[in-house]
């Protein structure tokens, strides 16, 4: 594994770990301010619309930077926004702080998903992007009960300075271990260029699928712990361990779709969505049991996840002009499915339709996300392919020229190389 993707999973593990921790802090912080925990709750809200906003914006606007300055730069926004966090004197500072914290997150998944797919070979981009978000993943197993543990006891302000200190180490692994060298995207006509990007059918439809198929996921998972109290009979205390178990169930299956996708994207993509669908159609039932419960969690984590590193890929290869920008907007997308499931799933809950109504409200929408993936299916089948520059363009070639083609020159035991250049073409290194 380059060591360039441990620096992006240090700084995927920040990120993830700021992102989820809040949620188990609300109470702490709604104490701590004198608000209420439904107005503790738009801190959630807040850092979600810095993700949307910031994704693709800042992905534009830095398309013509190094992408490792570009890493660098959102890191310290990173840390920038969390201690600011960590300082906030009242509900308001401590909205806009949230909302900062969110501004680099959905770029620098974008930006690093590009890094970590030019690091290695065709045939392991999608396995190289899962390394990368295996930070994030294990945020979940051990970011965040870690650190919602060291706010319940020594506050939540400690928590984000922690965070923080977590950036600055990122900073450090990015300086260290991303290649200096390493070229941004081609120079585009500005932001505007870039934008226009979004402007293909092909990659809505793809960010359309990352929406339907993650907003499955977290109109389920928004509602999780009455599931597992109500419904499954956990007590309030086990909750904890329970989602850790989703966390070990996300980091597998991130792992396990990266590597299929490296074998077959589509198949892998829609296998993952389909798996998403029946474990959320069948949560009433393994809900009954504490047993089942425990299953339904881990297996949630697995099959959401295991479509994270195709959907990714997928948005990048729709948007081969500008890839980090289009990658940035995936996790914009992603967000929108946080936001939607969620508002779904609360609804299903409102209209009276049971603890576990939420889920199968899920199923609906990852359906409707396999749904989505089979229309951009077609629309590529009915698109005929455009040319694209060969990825062999600029390397020299070595090889031996057929004897009707060769110049006449006295024969030899051994040639040197010459070097050949054809009109129109690149040059290249032939043995005569």
């Amino acid at each position: 594994m380059p060591l360039a993707l441990l620096a992006l999973a240090v700084g995927a593990f920040g990120i993830g770990t700021t992102e989820f921790v809040i949620m188990g802090l609300l109470p702490d912080v709604a104490d701590d301010l004198g608000i209420s925990i439904p107005s503790a709750g738009h801190l959630v809200s807040a850092y979600a619309l810095g993700v949307v906003v910031g994704a693709p914006l800042l992905a534009a606007a830095t398309a013509r930077i190094s992408r490792r300055t570009v890493l660098i730069a959102l890191m310290v926004l990173f840390v920038v926004g969390n201690a600011l966090s960590a300082f906030a004197p009242d509900h308001t500072w401590l909205l806009a702080a949230r909302f900062l914290s969110g501004l680099p997150h959905g770029a620098f998944f974008g930006v690093g998903a590009v890094v970590a797919a030019d690091l290695v070979t065709p045939d392991r981009k999608a396995r190289s992007v899962s390394l990368m978000f295996l930070g994030l993943t294990t945020a979940n197993v051990v970011g965040v009960p870690a650190a919602t543990f060291m706010g319940q006891h020594l506050g939540w302000r400690v928590t984000f300075l922690g965070v923080s200190a977590i950036g600055l180490a990122a900073i450090a692994a990015l300086a260290l271990l991303i290649p200096a060298d390493h070229t941004p995207a081609a120079p585009t006509a500005g932001l505007r260029g870039e934008l226009a990007t979004l402007r293909s059918l092909p990659v809505w439809l793809a960010l359309g699928t990352t929406v339907a198929g993650f907003g499955g996921l977290f109109a389920a998972y928004s509602y999780i712990t009455p599931m597992l109290t109500d419904s499954a009979g956990y007590a309030e205390t086990s909750v904890t361990l329970l989602l850790a178990l989703f966390g070990v169930g996300a980091t597998a299956g991130n792992l396990l779709g990266g590597r299929l996708a490296d074998h077959s994207l589509r198949a892998t993509l829609f296998g993952g969505l389909a798996a998403l669908t029946a474990v959320l159609a069948l949560f009433p039932l393994l809900m009954r049991t504490e047993a089942g419960a425990a299953v339904a969690v881990t297996l949630l984590g697995t099959a959401a996840f295991a479509t994270g590193s195709p959907l990714q890929l997928m948005v990048m290869e729709k948007a081969a002009a500008a890839p980090s920008l289009a990658s940035s907007a995936n996790q914009a997308a992603f967000n929108l499915g946080n936001a939607g499931g969620a508002w779904v799933g609360g609804l299903t809950l409102a209209a009276g339709f049971g603890t576990t109504s939420p889920a199968l409200a899920g199923a609906l929408l990852a359906a409707l996300g396999i749904g989505v993936a089979a229309v951009a299916h077609t629309v590529d089948r009915r698109t005929p392919p455009t040319a694209a520059p060969s990825p062999n363009r600029d390397r020299v070639v070595t090889g031996h020229v057929p004897r009707q083609a060769q110049s006449p020159v006295p024969q030899q035991t051994q040639a040197p190389a010459a070097t050949e250049h054809l009109p129109g073409a690149p040059p290249f290194r032939v043995e005569v």
